[in-house]
């Protein structure tokens, strides 16, 4: 059974008190109380991941654990990308759809020898469950939802192999990018993943609830990673331009329209949503996800603000922040496909005053580049 605790309607990750004793700044985040900083701010924590290592609890993640004959069938079904053509040890990205071919959610999915593994987002994990068990009558597989019973550390950084290596007895070079390995670290049994939501080198670790002090105290007591929160969280993944579900992605939003056809194989044969974006490619996609900076660098655009083109509304800010690295502000909106271009002029109405902005080509960062 599961170590996290649940306070009202909140859960608990096996971090928490870590988290508290540390001084972080606890705030509730899809159904579970997690430190969005701590007291050395989220500026700084983002430029330890940028330059060094930073460590995150996302242990709210969700996993499900996909087995038996026809398990590979089944995951290919449900989600968009070609099971099939991941090797073992292979991780890929990959989006869930409804019939209507909107994203229900965004997903890792990993292939052992005996089963896959979804790891899906924390607020989505009791939806998403509901949603692709309703398949399983289809496929001769099994579906376990062993979300509360596994705990999540990410190591992110340049150093994160460095720091990393001495406590384990797995050759980290020998793991690529989007790959993984059972093994241990600080003599705990651990899935050892080289992914990652930051753009940055790193790992992600999976590993039992019991484990979780022994590791983050292993991983800490290295002297070398700075302790992060979802705040950096966030200005690391918008600075490389990926996708936030219940911003930047949706279920009124199809892959499509948000830059993840790459994450689309038609070829594969049929799965939920096929038919969906099918019709939409053949119609034409109405409309694309951009990235835009305001011409005032003082002007932050947040979720929610509206976007005018061409002097009519068009849509709102799907994600906005000042980035850290950059040092500017930067945005994600939804424009007309045929607006949808690098260069193109938009209005960001921000509390009532329309800022001017322009698309850019995401990511928003490039090691070395200032835009």
């Amino acid at each position: 059974m599961a170590d996290t605790a649940t306070i009202g309607a909140l859960k608990r990750t096996p971090f928490y008190d870590i988290h508290r004793a540390l001084g972080a700044k606890i705030v509730p985040f899809a159904g579970y109380e997690m430190p969005v900083q701590y007291p050395t701010g989220i500026t700084a924590e983002h430029k330890a991941v940028r330059e060094r290592c930073g460590l995150f609890d996302v242990s709210h993640m969700g996993e499900f654990i996909v087995s038996g004959p026809q398990a590979i069938e089944f995951v290919s079904y449900v989600t968009t990308n070609d099971v099939a053509k991941l090797g073992v040890g292979q991780v890929h990205y990959s989006t869930i759809l409804n019939d209507r071919g909107t994203i229900e959610d965004d997903c890792l999915v990993y292939r052992f020898p005996d089963r896959l593994m979804m790891v899906v987002n924390a607020s989505n994990i009791e939806k998403d469950f509901a949603h692709v068990s309703r398949q399983l009558t289809r496929f001769d597989a099994q579906l376990e939802n062993k979300s509360d019973d596994v705990a999540l550390l990410a190591l992110q950084g340049p150093e994160a192999a460095r720091l990393l290596q001495p406590l384990t007895q797995t050759e980290l070079t020998g793991i690529g990018y989007y790959h993984f390995v059972e093994g241990s670290v600080a003599g705990c049994p651990a899935i050892i993943s080289r992914t990652g939501y930051t753009g940055e080198d790193g790992f992600e670790l999976y590993f039992d609830n019991r484990y979780a002090v022994a590791l983050w105290e292993a991983l800490i007591g290295t002297g070398r990673a700075t302790p992060c929160g979802l705040g950096a969280r966030d200005t690391l993944r918008l600075e490389m331009g990926m996708a936030l579900y219940g911003s930047d992605i949706d279920d009124t939003t199809t892959p499509l329209e948000a830059n993840l056809g790459w994450l689309v194989k038609l070829a594969k044969g049929d799965f939920v949503g096929r038919a969906a974006l099918v019709r939409q490619k053949e119609a034409g996609i109405p409309r694309k996800l951009v990235g835009f900076v305001p011409d005032d660098k003082r002007s932050i655009a947040r979720h929610g603000y509206g976007v005018i083109h061409a002097g009519a509304p068009v849509g709102e800010v799907r994600s906005g922040t000042m980035s850290p690295t950059l040092g500017i502000p930067i945005g994600t909106c939804y424009l007309p496909t045929a607006a949808a271009n690098e260069g193109a002029a938009v209005e960001i109405d921000i509390r009532g005053k329309r800022v001017p902005a322009s698309v850019v080509k995401m990511p928003f960062y490039k090691e070395g580049s200032h835009l």
